[in-house]
């Protein structure tokens, strides 16, 4: 409530600093993740699809067929192809890579205040990047709260998964009162009621709030259904990709039969006097629509098979990507959202033994040859 004691984290004025390593900076592989699943570049517009692929709005704006994934095919439930829901981790992912970046440059972050100095330390309440004098009047004017700033040096030192595993213990969820998120209104408790976070001062306040239980221990829960439809879609993809390798085996199988059957039709019909031609050319012309049609709902039954295969991984890697990466904002805004998804994959059978194509045995070709 304002009353804690400051902590005095930062370093001390007029401390050096390090000098900048000479290797240019670049995104690590491990973090190629956060880009645009369709162009591979960086977006501060990144849309979350149901499938849980991740486009920028570039990318669906020139997307054609309009209302389809143009990974795997789903389809996208807004008339204009765009989807409302913000891929709001890896947008914030970005940001803070961003920031990560600017500390590894070889000439080192300025000051966000005067714009003359080299920063010193990184305030992560305030997102600025700070010199040793304008450090001592950023520790008198916050005074009364405890924000936490360390050397640039030090963050220059760290990994890229530790600097986002600290910006992401020291980000805080506000109440969603409209107005107290302006305000600062840090909450700390979830009304389960309205399945929203709250602060001290609503929650006492409103009577209608009820019942309430802690914000981590929400956040945490949800975590862990997110995890746990995950787990029990593992089990059920690997049924999908026998099924997936079913089919391409299918497929092969079809080409495979088609071309013998075309070299048994030429050996047979080769030993035929001129007044049979038309009929070997009835023969082949029966084998290409067979042959067509066949591989035609193959092919259908193969790439709904790989969309949902897709969709399975792009669930996984986004579950993954949460429980290692996102705060505690972005688990109560995204996770009913990618949960619909993941309960909707669950849903998802694959086609019957029975259903699926039967093609490639040409027996109504093979009976006319023998008649021939």
């Amino acid at each position: 409530d304002g009353a804690t004691v400051p902590k005095e984290t930062g370093p001390q004025p007029g401390a050096s600093t390090c000098s900048a390593p000479s290797r240019a900076p670049t995104i690590e592989d491990d973090f190629q993740f956060v880009l645009c699943e369709r162009c591979q570049q960086e977006s501060p517009n990144l849309k979350l699809l149901t499938c849980l692929h991740t486009l920028c709005l570039s990318c669906l704006s020139e997307n054609k067929p309009v209302g389809q994934c143009p990974l795997c095919q789903t389809c996208i439930p807004q008339a204009n192809g765009i989807p409302d829901m913000d891929n709001l981790l890896f947008t914030n992912l970005q940001a803070r890579l961003s920031i990560y970046k600017k500390i590894r440059d070889k000439n080192g972050p300025s000051c966000s205040r005067c714009r003359g100095e080299a920063a010193a330390v990184w305030c992560s309440e305030c997102e600025e990047f700070l010199c040793a004098k304008c450090f001592d009047d950023h520790q008198w004017f916050f005074k009364k709260r405890s924000h936490e700033a360390k050397r640039v040096e030090e963050l220059r030192a760290e990994s890229a998964h530790q600097f986002l595993d600290d910006t992401r213990k020291s980000c805080n969820l506000f109440c969603s009162r409209p107005g107290h998120a302006d305000q600062g209104h840090i909450s700390s408790i979830y009304c389960k009621t309205c399945e929203k976070a709250l602060c001290c001062s609503c929650a006492l306040l409103d009577s209608h709030h009820a019942p309430f239980c802690d914000i981590r221990s929400e956040t945490q829960r949800r975590q862990e259904e997110l995890s746990t439809a995950s787990r029990e879609l593992r089990g059920k993809r690997s049924s999908f990709e026998a099924t997936y390798v079913a089919l391409q085996d299918e497929v092969a199988r079809l080409e495979e039969a088609q071309r013998e059957m075309r070299e048994l039709i030429r050996q047979r019909v080769e030993q035929l006097v001129r007044l049979i031609r038309q009929e070997e050319e009835d023969l082949l012309g029966l084998v290409e629509a067979q042959q067509e049609q066949g591989q035609r709902e193959l092919v259908r039954e193969l790439q709904r098979v790989e969309g949902v295969l897709r969709r399975m991984e792009a669930s996984e890697r986004l579950v993954e990507k949460m429980s290692l990466y996102a705060t505690e904002q972005e688990v109560m805004d995204m996770q009913p959202f990618i949960k619909g998804s993941l309960e909707e994959l669950q849903r998802m059978q694959l086609p019957a033994a029975e259903e699926r194509v039967q093609s490639g045995d040409f027996a109504e070709c093979k009976a006319r040859l023998q008649a021939l």
